[in-house]
């Protein structure tokens, strides 16, 4: 059977299944539901020390996106870091640890950007057992404006001053929570592994602002009449997610540095996605807040399950398998050519094909044949550009199919050569065109 047992940074746990930093790692209690439910690790929810005392609001802190069935797509919320003494976290931390030594303690920590007050608080999270620390960079709201979370995040300098600090201060292995709320993600990245970190995690919360109440004209979810933008995550953001861990994970300057992959994780294909782009570990929040603990037992039998029909016997074996086909566009090869195919015998006539090929595409769909309805792709019109496929309500009723050697592409007369060469030789090349 396959071995799902993860080494990250240094750090072990029976499985690469986290609970990231967030409500549902704040106190002992959920943490202790959490291992008893099977998750590898956690990332305790952030704790700080020196400023203003951390206070959250009584009233609404979080807001989603929902489909019309009431499926979450999305998911903003405007809650702080952790609002209990940091003594009383310190002591259940230790004590958790103590009941479960074989999972990943991770602490998350943001305190303001001096030296003096990492140090204090590093010795304190090493004091009780801990595996590693996580510096969240991160954080969208709140902690930002005072200095903290994506202030810091946001600036390469800071991350590496910080970093360097808590590499001179501690022993644990440190993490570093990048911050997509910025430009290229590389850059943070480079400087938390220039500053001497272990390892990063991404993506934390994207800025956001869910929407307005219709009847009150007011930003909602408010509370008391006033609103802010909030932390989004949930489903929605895994795309991106995937993006900047694959950026960092094929990036020449951060090559070999660990990722532990956050975003819109809610399953094992999910993780699998994340681990084969680059990603050790993974980190679930979202999911975990709208579903219970217990997904992660579907999480790591769909994982194990997999890896034994595909014959991987580590989870090491797959992370970033995927790398390799993620390449930048002018590299692609226009010599490629793929024709869109619909299966009459699943086809159910809902025409959803042909609507969005005639309005917005390319004119490749018929809808009619000897007077009945009927759906079926021109390919002296088809471009290959999968819209068919990806508006069609039945799974796999349309399909691509790739052009074989010899063949004739009847909308362009070119014929598909033996061999893919790479684009830029290509004879039409607009690359090409402007350069000469």
């Amino acid at each position: 059977m396959a071995n799902l047992h993860t080494t990250f940074a240094g750090i072990h746990s029976p499985n690469p299944f986290w609970l990231a930093s967030a409500p549902p790692t704040d106190k002992a209690y959920n943490v202790n539901r959490a291992f008893e439910a099977g998750w590898g690790g956690v990332v305790w929810k952030t704790l700080g020390e020196a400023g203003p005392p951390v206070v959250n609001v009584n009233g609404p802190r979080y807001g989603a996106l929902l489909t019309p069935d009431r499926r979450m797509l999305g998911f903003n919320n405007i809650e702080l870091i952790t609002d209990r003494d940091l003594e009383l976290n310190l002591t259940e931390i230790s004590q958790v640890k103590r009941d479960w030594p074989d999972r990943a303690m991770v602490v998350s920590l943001m305190v303001p950007c001096e030296e003096a007050s990492w140090k204090a608080i590093l010795a304190r999270v090493e004091d009780t057992g801990a595996d590693g620390v996580e510096l969240n960079f991160g954080c969208p709201h709140g902690m930002s404006e005072r200095g903290m979370g994506a202030a810091v995040g946001q600036v390469p300098e800071y991350i590496e001053m910080v970093t360097a600090w808590c590499k001179q201060y501690s022993k644990l292995p440190v993490i570093v929570k990048l911050t997509p709320n910025i430009t290229d993600v590389r850059l943070p990245a480079r400087a938390a592994k220039k500053g001497g970190a272990d390892a990063v995690s991404l993506i934390n919360t994207i800025n956001s602002i869910m929407g307005v109440d219709p009847t009150t004209l007011k930003m909602s979810p408010n509370t008391g009449g006033m609103g802010s933008h909030g932390g989004y995550c949930g489903p929605a953001v895994k795309p991106i997610a995937l993006n900047m861990v694959a950026e960092i994970a094929r990036d020449p300057q951060t090559a070999g540095l660990p990722i532990s992959g956050i975003g819109g994780i809610g399953n094992w294909r999910d993780a699998l996605d994340f681990i084969a782009l680059g990603s050790g570990t993974v980190q679930v929040c979202t999911a975990a807040m709208v579903y219970g603990f217990k997904i992660v037992q579907e999480m790591t039998d769909g994982l194990s399950n997999y890896m034994d029909e595909m014959g991987f016997t580590s989870v090491g074996q797959i992370v970033g398998k995927a790398l390799p086909s993620v390449t930048n566009w002018q590299y692609l090869n226009l010599n490629h050519i793929s024709k869109a195919v619909i299966n009459q015998s699943i086809c159910i006539q809902c025409g959803r094909c042909h609507i969005a090929c005639e309005d917005t595409s390319h004119q490749a769909i018929t809808f009619e044949k000897d007077g009945k309805r009927h759906f079926e792709v021109m390919e002296d019109e088809c471009v290959g550009c999968n819209l068919c496929a990806v508006v069609c309500p039945v799974p796999q009723c349309i399909t691509l199919r790739d052009l074989k050697p010899g063949e004739k592409d009847l909308r362009t007369g070119q014929v598909v050569s033996g061999t893919h060469a790479d684009w830029t030789t290509h004879a039409n090349n607009p690359m090409r065109v402007a350069q000469a």
